[in-house]
């Protein structure tokens, strides 16, 4: 009865303190939260005056209508970037400040469905339960706190684990024309990591839900999506939305790599993400740069990529960022960009995926700046002699591509067929993995240089 007796009071003085700090805050209006209006409405860019206390990236309720963040602070009034709106939003609507972070919410009941950054399925349009809130970009890891990326992410693809190898850590930009296989390649890879203790996030940027939608169910065929997060902003999301989704992705992988694991992020695709910041930056009246980017882009993506990393508890981030392209110009402003942060490019050609090469990597313009550092002896031996070969013989195709090979002599009739039977030997249909055992077999033929 002591007990009982002794557990009530203490239930009774807590309650009472309570009540006593609720009452003292009303007292001293520490309850009450600033509340501004109004004062501009451009899209979903607006100003609000009358919150002197608010914070960067603090989450703001307008009127009810929809919720935002800050984004910017100016001397009278600051700018508010609109994440969810139910109705119009009109000069003169109240804004009310939540004294918190805006934060992206996630759930591990996503491993195997997809989410936003409202931790809302987007195949139901229901809310995960037992949310766990995530700050929208983390803190990049200390670089002593990083390791040496060692390990390979194999994707079982012939022409890339052989002769651009990826890295545990590593971040490897994926870039081509339209409906050359860059999504493609990602999927390759992702279903490649079955049984590897490697958890795979794909960010799908300003993709339509049955795009969406197909790679799901591509990837859930091939019993990949247990150990995948498809993390989605549609293309009709509203570009706020749309440039905090891959930050908050990358928020999600920073969380299960803490806890061990190897993560591979997909981000498809980073040029829909610029035109989004672009889109931002030009109605929140930010000065226009080059192609009306702002200045700031490229630290936009830089922050972005360098998440990625192996971390010295021996988890790693690997990141394959995709950029498409116009015309197979590698060299417009945000593929220059990309291609400067990243450890290396895949190159995909449009000339050679009409010419039946699958996958279409250009070998010429690919690189990967890692390369041997991350195979063992055998794959890296094998990968510099096939790549030496292969190139050499490109080039020597495309000088003689019209000429009569009989009239060649022996030594350059050898040189053209040992290129083309390493060409061949590199063409792989879409889901269908090679191991790197199988990789060495299939060129076997090239024993001599193998084996030095």
């Amino acid at each position: 009865m002591e007990n009982g007796a002794a557990e009530k009071l203490f239930e009774e003085d807590y309650v009472d303190k309570m009540l006593d700090d609720k009452i003292n805050k009303i007292n001293y209006r520490r309850n009450i939260y600033d509340v501004g209006k109004v004062i501009q409405v451009k899209d979903f860019i607006i100003y609000a005056n009358g919150l002197e206390n608010v914070s960067f990236y603090e989450k703001v309720n307008i009127d009810n209508k929809a919720i935002g963040y800050v984004m910017k602070m100016e001397t009278n009034c600051v700018v508010i970037a609109v994440l969810k709106q139910t109705d119009k939003i009109s000069i003169g609507d109240s804004v009310y400040q939540s004294n918190e972070e805006f934060m992206g919410e996630f759930s591990k009941d996503a491993m195997g469905r997809m989410i936003d950054i409202f931790g809302e399925d987007k195949l139901t349009n229901k809310k995960y339960q037992d949310i766990i809130k995530l700050k929208i970009e983390e803190d990049n890891i200390p670089i002593m706190e990083r390791t040496p990326v060692k390990r390979p992410l194999y994707t079982g693809i012939a022409g890339i684990d052989l002769i651009y190898p990826i890295g545990r850590g590593q971040r490897q930009l994926i870039i081509g024309d339209k409906k050359t296989g860059k999504t493609q390649l990602c999927l390759d890879t992702i279903v490649n990591q079955k049984g590897q203790n490697v958890i795979c996030i794909y960010v799908a940027i300003g993709k339509t839900k049955k795009e969406v939608k197909e790679i799901y169910y591509e990837l859930l065929k091939r019993n990949a999506m247990s150990y995948t997060i498809i993390v989605t902003a549609f293309y009709d999301e509203l570009p706020p939305v749309i440039t905090l989704t891959p930050y908050y992705a990358l928020s999600v992988a920073k969380f299960y790599m803490l806890q061990g694991f190897d993560v591979l992020v997909c981000i498809d695709d980073l040029k829909r993400h610029a035109d989004a910041y672009r889109e931002i930056s030009l109605i929140s009246l930010k000065a226009p740069g080059r192609d009306a980017y702002p200045a700031d882009i490229f630290y936009f993506h830089s922050r972005l990529l360098e998440k990625g990393c192996q971390y010295k508890n021996g988890a790693s981030i690997t990141i394959l960022p995709i950029i498409e392209t116009t015309s197979g110009d590698i060299t417009d402003y945000i593929s220059t960009n990309i291609i400067s942060i990243t450890d290396g490019q895949i190159v995909l050609s449009s000339k050679n995926f009409q010419k039946g090469e699958k996958p279409a990597i250009d070998y010429g313009l690919s690189v990967s700046r890692l390369g041997g550092a991350v195979q063992d002896a055998e794959m890296k031996k094998l990968g510099a002699s096939v790549r030496q070969k292969l190139l050499s013989y490109l080039e020597t195709r495309d000088v003689y591509e019209l000429a009569n090979i009989d009239e060649m002599s022996k030594e350059l009739q050898a040189k053209i067929f040992e290129g083309r039977k390493i060409l061949d030997s590199l063409n792989q249909y879409k889901f269908s993995y090679l191991s790197k055992d199988t990789i060495i077999k299939r060129f076997s033929f090239l024993g001599e240089d193998k084996n030095g």
